[in-house]
């Protein structure tokens, strides 16, 4: 089978990679509705140019309509080069690509994350793209799964970097329970993919790819797990990178069944029906580990972030502590207040209005 190809895209013959994420798509096809808009995040590295390639030879099947997104954080002298040698690429493939470069500097892998993410969001909406599509693969999710391990992150952290999520701009800044769903979301097809796989098809198609030097920098917790760890674990038992990965692709599936059973406990405990409040007394009648498991599941709704362990203990010792009213605050402006007989929420726009 010969895919058909857009301007400037090598015609390829069907093969081995292309099913194998055709197959993927097929089974989860609420990741990327045929027809819709897709926002690339491409880096020039190896996984984003796997990603736009094999996305392209499967647009014709899909019907997607392709823009690719590419910020220059400035953290490198040949950035701005890399940027627009990038860029005469996309051309030459017929797709649109859009440039950010990061004013200021930031000055942290998570202020830069957070820039990122912000400028992803932002272009996706102004040019209607309901997906912002990234190219993780599952020696990412292995590595993050490792790192979140060893900061003693709760099971959930142990499922992160999932097939899809919602993006927002202001990462963070939440949206109620009742609020209604976000439209946007990031998507990771490339998670039945690993580092091996895109260095292979980067060198069986002859793609581009630019090179990041901060990906080797020590300074960087991930690259020192990536130079250091992992290649330990594949040497003890290869393959482990993958297995890691599809042990969080399980536990992603077990929390997403675990969140059904945990709305269903909560319709229990809401003060006739009002989603922000919650009955103190059938709360703390119930053991402290279920307690700290309902308020993370409720609150994560409205803060738009997990509480973190150590809210939650807090919290679950001063309700039992004592039966006063009380106030805890939370991260990004939100605080928790109780009563002798309910708990409830307040947003920051209320706090602050």
């Amino acid at each position: 089978m010969i895919l058909p190809s857009g301007h400037g895209h090598q015609r390829r013959p069907w093969g081995a990679d292309q099913d194998r994420l055709h197959r993927h798509l097929l089974r989860r096809p609420c990741l990327l509705p045929a027809g819709g808009s897709l926002l690339l995040a491409v880096s020039g590295g190896q996984d984003s140019m796997v990603l736009t390639t094999l996305l392209q030879d499967l647009q014709p099947l899909h019907g997607w309509r392709l823009q690719l997104w590419h910020g220059d954080h400035g953290w490198r002298e040949e950035s701005a080069h890399q940027a627009a040698t990038l860029a005469l690429w996309a051309r030459s493939q017929g797709l649109p690509l859009g440039l950010d470069r990061a004013e200021p500097i930031p000055a942290s892998e998570a202020a830069a994350r957070r820039w990122r993410y912000d400028r992803l969001a932002e272009a996706a909406l102004r040019l209607r793209c309901s997906r912002v599509i990234t190219g993780h693969t599952a020696s990412d999710r292995a590595e993050t799964v490792l790192l979140n391990l060893a900061r003693g992150s709760h099971l959930r952290g142990l499922a992160s970097l999932g097939a899809s999520r919602p993006l927002s701009r202001g990462e963070g800044c939440g949206q109620g329970p009742g609020g209604g769903a976000p439209h946007l979301l990031l998507v990771r097809p490339l998670l039945v993919f690993d580092r091996e796989d895109t260095g292979r098809i980067c060198r069986e198609r002859d793609l581009p790819v630019w090179h990041d030097s901060s990906n080797e920098d020590p300074r960087f917790a991930r690259n020192r797990l990536r130079a250091e760890v992992i290649p330990v674990l594949e040497a003890l038992h290869p393959g482990a990178s993958r297995r890691i990965s599809a042990q969080a692709e399980r536990l992603e599936r077990q929390s997403e069944a675990e969140a059904e059973v945990l709305e269903l406990a909560l319709e229990g405990l809401l003060l006739e029906g009002a989603r922000d409040r919650l009955q103190r007394g059938r709360l703390v009648r119930l053991a402290a580990a279920s307690q700290r498991r309902l308020l993370q599941h409720w609150l994560r709704g409205w803060l738009g972030r997990d509480p973190g362990s150590r809210t939650l203990e807090t919290l679950v010792g001063r309700l039992a502590g004592s039966a006063d009213p009380g106030r805890l605050d939370l991260a990004g402006g939100w605080q928790l207040h109780w009563d002798r007989r309910t708990l409830w929420v307040r947003s920051p726009d209320v706090l602050h209005g």
